[in-house]
Order: structure tokens, then sequence, then C-alpha cells
């Protein structure tokens, strides 16, 4: 089997553009909610804003290959990095590299692709590894780069990258080609159109030694930000985390092939699904504060302790649920205390009641509330803050 850098149409992908203009307006309209959104917030509550989403999204990255990092460690490097006021927690190699990837992606969005930059990313993203040859480079071993499954005995091949003789010519005609066709070059493309080819042409070269899924998102992540002259807030591996079978069967069917239809259509649908993520995000973070400060003077350090716990858990919730026994042991309190603590919370608005008895259960009143102006998580007026 041939893969598809070793076509005679490598590079030359082809696909059906009007299958994407539904969902190149939709993005673009999103993103005027988003941008807007962020105006109508003060700095504080943006800083807070944006460190939450953009750390989550480099932990949801991480854990797509497996690595698991805490989101408050990352959370407060990224806050340090930005110039956000933080505490000192501190941060483990990899967390600390990875807070640093991601404020760079924010702050130089705007910036041309290069290979020092690409470099510089690898060196954060590999911050404390040892294991490897090659940091901040491309790499250079003779053997085969390949995506492997299976026993030692007898893997199972997924994927098998270009030659590492290869990847310095191959990573100069993607570099050019990222340029170019950037709102600012000489071949401008459509937003989702360039962030779905850059992510698939950059896994396909597979240029470093590891972290090659990590970059390409951010990669990814740079197209969609520069085509809205914006630093992106698109919770875009946050959504591939949450489809990562489907982002895996995609990658290896697009291999084999420089015809991506399929590919441009199903990471059209991801972007989509990752903005309306984000606009949900957004929403849950400006109502929790809206909460928050409403119940200020209200509710005693126990209650706050739980609801700052169960919101951390973001827009999908408390899993299952926040019941009697969770709230006795988030904040240690006796059995009829903590019922009294819930009742009050729901008599003030903060959570809502659903079942009864042992099956009593405790929800957020913002979780997943809807703008009354969207119907689709794409309306056209911006969140308001308050």
């Amino acid at each position: 089997m041939l893969w598809n850098w070793q076509l005679s149409d490598w590079t030359q992908f082809t696909f059906d553009e009007a299958r994407l203009r539904d969902a190149e307006t939709r993005f673009l309209r999103g993103a005027g909610v988003v941008v807007g959104s962020m105006h109508h917030l003060d700095g504080e509550a943006r800083h807070g804003i944006v460190v939450e989403l953009i750390s989550q999204e480099m932990v949801d990255s991480s854990a797509i290959e497996g690595e698991i990092l805490d989101r408050i460690s990352v959370q407060s490097s990224i806050a340090r990095q930005l110039g956000f006021a933080a505490d000192r927690r501190r941060s483990n190699p990899a967390e600390a590299g990875a807070a640093e990837l991601m404020a760079d992606l924010y702050r130089r969005y705007a910036e041309s692709l290069t290979d020092r930059l690409l470099f510089d990313w690898h060196k954060m993203l590999m911050n404390g590894r040892r294991d490897l040859a090659g940091i901040g480079t491309y790499r250079t071993r003779a053997d085969p780069m390949q995506i492997v499954s299976g026993a030692l005995h007898a893997p199972r091949i997924h994927f098998e990258a270009p030659p590492s003789d290869r990847v310095p010519d191959e990573m100069a005609r993607f570099i050019a080609w990222f340029n170019d066709s950037s709102p600012q070059g000489g071949k401008p493309l459509a937003a989702i159109t360039r962030a779905a080819i850059a992510h698939l042409w950059f896994e396909t070269i597979h240029p470093f030694e590891d972290g090659n899924g990590r970059l390409g998102r951010a990669l990814a992540e740079k197209a969609l930000a520069q085509s809205l002259e914006a630093p992106t807030l698109t919770a875009l591996a946050a959504t591939i985390n949450r489809h990562k079978k489907a982002y895996y069967i995609q990658l290896h069917r697009a291999s084999q092939t420089n015809q991506i239809d399929a590919w441009m259509v199903w990471f059209a649908d991801i972007v989509l699904e990752a903005h309306g993520r984000t606009i949900e995000s957004i929403r849950f973070l400006i109502e929790k504060t809206r909460l928050l400060d409403r119940l200020r003077g209200r509710i005693n350090a126990r209650q706050e302790k739980a609801l700052i716990r169960m919101m951390a858990e973001g827009p999908d919730g408390f899993v299952g649920g926040l019941s009697a026994h969770n709230y006795r042991t988030i904040t240690e309190a006796a059995s009829a205390t903590a019922t009294r603590d819930l009742a009050e919370l729901v008599e003030l608005g903060a959570l809502e009641r659903v079942g009864e008895r042992r099956y009593t259960r405790y929800h957020l009143t913002i979780a997943n509330r809807k703008d009354a102006d969207s119907t689709d998580g794409y309306g056209t007026r911006p969140l308001q803050s308050g």
C-alpha cells in the first residue's frame, strides 16, 4: 500500500470547496459572537476566561496523546506566562512547557510560520524530556517513523511518514504554503479549509520525534486565529478529544489518498462543534461570575466551596449531579448541615433539585443555560456580561 506522500499527486489536495461554504460562513458568524463577547468583559473577567479556555485546550490536546496534565497547574502557568496575576503553584516540566507553548501561540498567532518558531514550540513541549535525541530540531533518525499498534513481534502499521532525509524539503514546502495561504499571503484560503489542510499535511510529514499531534493541532489553531485576525479561543483539541477514535480513523483514511473530501467535511464539523463549545464555555463562565457575585454575602464558606467545585467541571456539569453524600465529602459537613445547606442553595436559585430521597441530585442552574437570542449556538449578538 502506498501512503499519500508516495503518490504522484502528493500536496495537490483535491476536494469539493462547495461542501465547506456553509461551514465557513457559520464559523465566521460564531467567531463574531466570541470576539464580541470578549470585548464586553472587563479585564479581570476576560483574563480569567482566556486562561481557563486555553489551558483546557492544552490539557485535552495532551490527553489525546495519552499524557495527563493537571488543569489547575497548567492554568497557573499560563496566567504567569501571559502576565496575569497568579498563585505560586509549582508546575512540573511538562505542564510548564505546555503552558509556555499555549501562551506563545496566543500572543504570537499573527506571526509568519518559520522553522525557528516550530523548533521553539517543540522545545517548550518537550520541556524536561531526556529520552529524545532531537529536541527543537526535525527528526534525523534513519529508521522509519511509524505509527503502530499491536504486539512487538507482529505490529500493525497505521501510517509511515516520509523518511527523515526528506523532512527539511517537505517542511520548506509546507511552511511556504502555510504563509502563502494566510489572509496576508498571495493565495489566501478560507479559515476552516486552511486549518484542515495544514493539520493533515503537518501530520503526514510528522517532522519531529515526538509531539507532532499537539503541534499539528496548535498549527490548526494558529491558522484559525490568523483568519479571524484575533487570538483563537476555539476548543479544537477539547472537541477532538471527545471524538478521538473518529479522529484517528479519519487521519488514517486521509493518509492513503490526496482526494480529501471526507477529511475536510469531518474537520469542518469538528471546528463548528468546537466553536459552539467555546461559546457555551464563555456563556458558562460569564454566568458563573454573575451567580457568585449575586450570592456574595448570602452563602457560607461550605456552600461557596461546593459551588466552586461544581463549577470547576465547566458547562458539562458535575457528572451525575451532586448528591448529599458528595456535598458532605467536599465540605466535611454533618448530614443535617448538608441537607440544610443544599436546601438554601436551591431556594437561592443556585442549584436545581431533581429526584427524591437517595436518588436526589443537585445541578447548577447555570449549566447548559442557552442564550435566548440564539437557537444553535451561533446567534449574532455578543454574550452580555451583566
